[in-house]
């Protein structure tokens, strides 16, 4: 059946407001469109923004979300053209990674045509909810909500394990497919490796000679920047480094200039860059092909396709202990683990700043063991979509025979 199938991709964020989730549309799309038939990307509209993807981009009104920027909120209702495109195209399977407005379209979707419901579960919501409801008993009410969509959904994958037993843990109940993710940044050859380190010095402007720590992702609390901020302090106050030091900051988040002032108070605000958002994924490698380590101890993010693309440039990550990012790290081998402790982990960046043979075997056993393309896990995915579909056509001809 290669080639045969007609599959859409909802979800709630998308270009030019890029996280893992979009990324992770963005290639699943691009992919099945290019081996497996025609797949569609459902996403909200976000003004002057221009789609350039080499597939079907079907974007529904949306309105800025204001306790989340840069997020919007999807008005589909408001769009008829979109509603029709969706009645009359012929899905062999819909796939939400949302259980919001997006998760709610493609359910009503699968629904209209009679084709299986595929939904990935990325995020924790139990911690966004609290930040947002500020009231147990509301954040339970939201998390049941969200536990009866993914009940109700043909098939449910995670990112991960440590994603999966999330899920389990907010009460779902049902089988659990892990459908890990990939990285659209591939290997560069030595040449490409050179450009893209000219690149990342001038997009940068750190010194030459700094050893440069790189946080790539949302500027949000809950990804644990304050850890990556204050250990970066606490190591500037070292004596004795053995190369200046720069942390470098992509992303854009509610939290943005509250980490300037936190990066200025703990001293390391003329060694700390903010450079906003990073949309094209040629800047994006010039930054990984600067770094010396990939800073991302978030206790948040589920399985973060940031570190496969650190890893595609041999940059190995520093993560913390005990979180969903470290389930993929073995420390000292394809990557580092650290304390949630500001003083602790700056003891050990310390040691890995004197050691770059280390930083070097770590960063070449993550190409190999952390890095994966997305091509290859979508031929998975191809593969798991067909079974769905032909177990949906035996149960309803078991039906029928009954």
């Amino acid at each position: 059946m290669v080639g045969n199938l007609t599959v859409g991709q909802f979800n709630d964020s998308y270009k030019p407001i890029m996280d893992g989730v979009g990324v992770c549309v963005e290639n699943y799309t691009r992919w099945l469109n290019a081996k497996y038939g025609t797949a569609y990307a459902v996403v909200p509209h976000v003004p002057r923004y221009r789609d350039d993807d080499p597939f079907t981009v079907v974007r529904y009104p949306s309105l800025p979300l204001l306790i989340m920027p840069p997020y919007r909120l999807g008005i589909p209702w408001a769009s008829p053209a979109v509603g029709s495109f969706l009645t009359r195209t012929a899905f062999s399977l819909v796939h939400s990674h949302s259980p919001f407005i997006a998760g709610r379209m493609a359910e009503r979707t699968a629904r209209r045509h009679g084709v299986p419901h595929v939904t990935t579960f990325h995020t924790k919501f139990r911690e966004d909810a609290h930040r947002y409801l500020r009231s147990d008993r509301l954040v339970e009410i939201f998390i049941n909500r969200v536990i009866r969509f993914y009940q109700s959904c043909d098939a449910v994958w995670t990112p991960s394990e440590a994603t999966g037993a999330t899920l389990l843990d907010y009460g779902f109940r049902g089988e659990i497919t892990i459908a890990p993710n990939g990285s659209d940044i591939g290997h560069p050859t030595p040449e490409e490796y050179a450009k893209y380190r000219e690149r990342g010095a001038r997009t940068t402007k750190v010194p030459a000679d700094a050893f440069v720590f790189l946080f790539v992702g949302q500027h949000r609390w809950e990804k644990n920047v304050e850890l990556i901020i204050r250990t970066i302090g606490r190591l500037n106050e070292h004596d004795r480094l053995s190369s200046p030091i720069a942390l470098v900051f992509a992303g854009e988040g509610y939290a943005s200039d509250m980490m300037r002032r936190l990066a200025r108070r703990v001293g390391i605000g003329d060694k700390t860059r903010f450079l906003g958002r990073i949309v094209g994924r040629e800047r994006l490698k010039g930054l990984y092909a600067r770094a010396d380590l990939f800073f991302f101890p978030s206790l948040y993010d589920n399985a973060p396709l940031v570190m496969r693309e650190a890893a595609a440039f041999r940059v190995p990550a520093v993560v913390a202990e005990g979180s969903s990012a470290a389930e993929i790290i073995t420390n000292g081998k394809n990557g580092f683990t650290v304390p949630n402790d500001p003083d602790a982990a700056a003891q050990i960046l310390h040691r890995l700043m004197d050691d770059r043979g280390l930083i070097a075997r770590a960063g070449a056993d993550a190409a190999e063991t952390v890095y994966r393309g997305w091509e290859q896990i979508v031929d998975w995915v191809a593969g798991e979509y067909l079974e769905i579909i032909e177990s949906r056509r035996r149960r309803i001809r078991r039906r029928r025979d009954a």
